[in-house]
């Protein structure tokens, strides 16, 4: 397995400015690997899009390899608009701040600001949470319909005293969360915990990542919670605008 994917990255390594487009044989030579298995490998490229054949026969890097491209993209792009807010806002709250993105079920997050004055959270930058039972992965379900399967399909396991574990309360929760705009979880993902999430969206509108804070129940759920969503919305629009999503209202 370890060897096939060398090989193919030794293949999408051939492509260069110079020599865009290669054919079976000239990558086979350039690589000094046998024709047969260049040819069943850059075939099975191409059915995954991270290649294509023109007219001549000849291959060239797929679009595939452009749309994650503007994945990372998307990913730099939040990190560096996002950071001065997320400083903003724990610096009016005692919690901790991350965004995250969907990743095969579950989020990924891509940034975390914690404030000196929070209590430690178990998270870090490149951590993944489930996401239906996450305030940032329940926000990015609600605004994605897409990508409520794969999360089911991978269970909905019981992590806290009010994790939701059945398909029709989520579908219900989620309708929720886009009514009003957030999401919150409340002892779902880790005991003691209490989480605010509002999405973020790209300049096309679609929801790409979620903005959460985190923090104690009792501090998080106390008489400042409406403030925080507020303050928790209202940052993920900011954040949004920032990335050229212009708001219908």
């Amino acid at each position: 397995m370890i060897s096939s994917v060398q090989k193919i990255s030794k293949i999408l390594n051939c492509f260069t400015k110079e020599e865009p487009a290669l054919g079976n044989l000239e990558i086979a030579e350039k690589l000094n690997m046998n024709a047969s298995t260049v040819n069943h490998l850059v075939r099975t490229l191409c059915q995954e899009g991270m290649l294509i054949q023109d007219s001549r026969k000849k291959y060239r890097l797929g679009w595939k390899l452009l749309e994650w491209s503007n994945h990372v993209m998307y990913q730099q792009d939040i990190y560096n608009e996002a950071t001065p807010f997320c400083e903003r806002l724990i610096r009016k709250f005692h919690g901790t701040v991350h965004i995250g993105m969907f990743d095969a079920g579950e989020v990924r997050f891509v940034l975390k600001v914690q404030s000196k004055e929070s209590l430690p959270v178990p998270t870090y930058i490149g951590a993944t949470k489930p996401a239906y039972c996450t305030s940032t992965g329940k926000v990015l379900l609600a605004h994605n319909p897409a990508l409520i399967k794969p999360t089911i399909a991978k269970g909905l396991m019981k992590l806290a005293p009010n994790t939701i574990t059945d398909v029709p309360s989520l579908e219900e929760e989620l309708k929720k969360i886009k009514r009003q705009g957030y999401a919150i979880s409340n002892n779902e993902n880790e005991l003691g915990l209490y989480g605010i999430a509002a999405p973020i969206r790209s300049y096309t509108g679609q929801t790409i990542a979620a903005l959460n804070m985190v923090g104690p129940i009792s501090y998080m759920n106390g008489r400042n919670r409406e403030d925080m969503i507020k303050n928790v919305v209202s940052t993920a629009e900011n954040i949004s605008k920032d990335l050229g999503y212009i708001s219908a209202l």
